[in-house]
């Protein structure tokens, strides 16, 4: 996918520069076939996913051999070792744009929907040079509100979710690369069957299963129990389908737009009231074991209205990060938190207070941790996209929109969806 995009212009005209490309393939096809066959692999392992893609064409035992589970898994895995070594990660941008947006109930609701795109960018200093994304037209057709949400990515695979606004149930594995995707069944809890709720959703390997995993989390709204009831059911990929409900101990888990993975670990900010009392933690759920536990947040602030928090991954991708936003009439101020240790509340740091910027005084939002430590925040005004580096408290505008609603995934390309029979190609 990201071998097409480029900048500056062609020397050669398209006729040419196509007849130019398919000699150059048909030599190297031509000096593939002429090698011993178990030194294949080992070649193909180290090629783009497009040339593979192609390849599979040539021939059955190349075609079986790029379609084997384990060939996926390793090229994947060889992927993410080069990205590492070479600083060369991808981030994937959705943004939405329309004439503006309100959170009744808690939940987004988009007004005036114009458009909305997906992008890939270098996760660098050049973050403007960007590939665009097809997004498949066939899943338009089947949704109820104006555009789908970007849950999370693992292993280049964007978990889609049909939740921006009125209940729906069209939630989407989906791999660009591959130009591939899994429409999921529907989960057990939906408003029909146990009236309001708020629901957030994950998306994770399971390493023991060799498995990739969607998590819900509901919080039913509509019981008349004093504590509210929280469930969580597991989707699996390989059987496609959902697992039993499961009863998580009380607390309330609000529909988060972000997931934060780490260590193959989901997590989720919590509430939870105690003497009347409430207070923040963060739900964190295993995807290999399927098992809960809770990790506790800063003592340092309590949980108020006028608190916006965002919970995402640290830069280095081993622990998490946490974004306060307050903005109310007596205070204003983002706070930019990270746990230096995973799982170890003392570790959590706050690495700066930013307070209202420019002219206007307006205060950014951010949105999540880039891989060199950096910020990435959207300006309240005019949402333009910068960059905060923490050490210097330097902002660079990225020459980005991030129109009314905005995400940012980190993003690995794969195979991942080449193998399985039942996924949609588009």
């Amino acid at each position: 996918m990201w071998e097409d995009c480029y900048e500056g212009k062609s020397l050669l005209s398209p006729e040419s520069a196509s007849k130019l490309c398919l000699s150059i393939t048909h030599v190297f096809q031509t000096w593939l076939k002429s090698l011993p066959k178990e030194i294949i692999p080992n070649i193909l392992i180290r090629l783009p996913i497009k040339s593979l893609i192609k390849f599979t064409s040539v021939c059955k035992s190349w075609r079986s051999t790029i379609k084997d589970p384990s060939f996926i898994r390793t090229h994947l895995t060889h992927t993410l070792n080069f990205n590492d070594q070479n600083a060369t990660h991808l981030i994937l941008l959705h943004t939405v744009f329309s004439e503006g947006t309100s959170t009744p109930f808690g939940r987004v609701h988009i007004s005036g929907f114009q458009e909305d795109s997906y992008s890939l960018h270098y996760d660098n200093n050049d973050v403007s040079h960007y590939c665009k994304v097809e997004f498949p037209i066939g899943l338009k057709e089947k949704m109820v509100n104006p555009c789908l949400r970007v849950v999370g990515t693992c292993d280049g695979l964007v978990l889609l979710a049909d939740d921006l606004g009125r209940y729906a149930y069209n939630f989407v594995i989906w791999n660009p690369c591959v130009r591939k995707y899994v429409t999921l069944s529907k989960p057990s809890v939906r408003f029909a069957t146990h009236g309001g709720y708020e629901a957030s959703l994950g998306l994770g390997y399971d390493a023991i299963g060799n498995d990739y995993k969607v998590v819900r989390v509901t919080t039913l709204l509509d019981l008349p129990d004093e504590l509210p009831t929280t469930l969580a059911q597991v989707y699996s990929l390989a059987t496609g389908s959902w697992g039993m409900l499961r009863v998580l101990p009380p607390c309330q888990v609000p529909g988060s737009w972000v997931q934060a993975s780490v260590n193959g670990t989901l997590h989720w900010l919590a509430l939870r009231c105690v003497d009347d009392h409430y207070s923040h933690f963060v739900v964190a759920f295993d995807v290999g074991s399927e098992s809960y536990r809770e990790i506790m947040l800063p003592k340092c602030f309590k949980a108020e209205k006028s608190l916006e928090l965002r919970l995402c991954a640290s830069g280095d991708r081993k622990s998490l990060g946490l974004f306060v936003r307050c903005k109310s009439e007596s205070d204003c101020f983002l706070d930019i938190w990270v746990m230096k240790e995973y799982c170890i509340e003392k570790s959590w740091t706050k690495l700066m207070i930013l307070t209202p910027q420019g002219p206007k005084r307006s205060l950014p939002e951010a949105l999540c941790f880039r891989r060199n430590g950096e910020v990435m925040l959207v300006l309240e005004d005019d949402r333009e996209l910068v960059s905060l580096d923490i050490g210097s408290k330097q902002f660079k505008n990225l020459g980005i929109s991030g129109g009314q609603v905005c995400s940012v995934d980190s993003y690995e390309e794969s195979l991942v969806l080449l193998n399985k029979k039942d996924a949609i190609s588009y």
